[in-house]
């Protein structure tokens, strides 16, 4: 007989088996979330245990902390405030929105031919097996050709450098280099808002309206970290590029000039080379621009001694 109109539909019933089929966990995993309090007991039915939605249910919202990384003390914590019924809904709400993107880029796709052609046409599988590693690619289930790029911008840095004719093995070792520094930063920048902002909901448990306050500040907070360091790159760049650049040209005009004099109250030159003022070489600067300070001073000695050169010509007393 089929159900009448409206009937409310019937609850399922699972026997262990079926409700680790349903919920992708193992009947061992199951048992032990029951021993340690995550998952409610079943109904006992004679011989039998039956598990219901309810169930399923609790799994699901197991797994999903599990894969943002809680520990199952913390998941009991949470569960317990939800059974008592403080609210599960506003910890949920901060759990996506802290494990939610930290970037509005998207995304991409590339295959390999696309990836073998984007730095320099040749094959690499030991490069791409590394870019696997760092996450830097990540491989698609079932399309062995093709992979999941999280940042294309850092994927088009690499393919920019590589092009510009760094290894791929030094791309990579400085990626991992960097990406530890990084991580130190980021755990620095938790550590300072978690002190003067989020400690007050993580000393206990939130309640459902302390969560949604702190998922609030989450997304508000999001973007400073970013920003600011952003920020100090740019004036950490700009200062030491500068710096990088003076000391390069200093050392290029001391060895393109002569050995002899040095200025009064500079350092000694070494032998063979001769080190300009830093007011001279601001003032070659300040005229012809950076990239053009050495050309500028060797061109301006080479004058000066085919001047001389000339002179002494001219002046050389006539022979008796």
């Amino acid at each position: 007989m089929s159900e009448q109109p409206g009937r409310p539909e019937q609850p399922h019933e699972y026997r262990i088996e079926d409700l680790a089929h349903r919920s992708g966990a193992t009947v061992r995993t199951i048992r032990a979330y029951q021993d340690r309090g995550l998952l409610p007991k079943p109904e006992r039915r004679g011989r039998a245990n039956v598990y219901r939605d309810t169930h399923l249910a609790r799994l699901g919202q197991i797994a999903g902390l599990l894969d943002r990384g809680y520990t199952l003390a913390s998941i009991k914590e949470l569960l317990d405030a939800w059974d008592t019924g403080r609210g599960l809904g506003g910890v949920l709400g901060l759990v996506a929105e802290v494990d939610g993107p930290w970037t509005d880029e998207e995304t991409g796709r590339i295959t390999r031919a696309e990836l073998d052609a984007r730095f320099g046409g040749v094959p690499d599988d030991d490069a791409v097996e590394e870019a696997v590693q760092l996450g830097v690619l990540v491989r698609v289930p079932g399309s062995p050709g093709e992979f999941l790029v999280p940042s294309p911008q850092e994927l088009a840095v690499a393919a920019e450098l590589h092009a510009a004719g760094v290894p791929l093995s030094a791309i990579t070792g400085h990626l991992r280099e960097l990406r530890a520094k990084v991580e130190h930063i980021a755990g620095r920048f938790l550590d300072f808002t978690t002190e003067y902002v989020f400690r007050q909901y993580l000393d206990h448990s939130p309640t459902e309206e302390e969560a949604s306050e702190a998922a609030a500040l989450v997304r508000r907070l999001r973007p400073l970290a970013q920003q600011t360091v952003d920020a100090e790159l740019a004036r950490a760049m700009r200062t030491m590029a500068t710096r990088y650049l003076r000391d390069h040209l200093d050392g290029e005009t001391a060895a393109g000039t002569s050995a002899g004099d040095t200025t009064a109250g500079s350092p000694a030159a070494p032998q063979g080379a001769v080190r300009l003022p830093e007011e001279t070489v601001r003032a070659v600067t300040a005229l012809v621009g950076p990239e053009n300070v050495a050309a500028f001073v060797t061109a301006a000695a080479e004058r000066e001694v085919r001047a001389r050169t000339m002179d002494a010509l001219v002046t050389r007393p006539e022979a008796e």
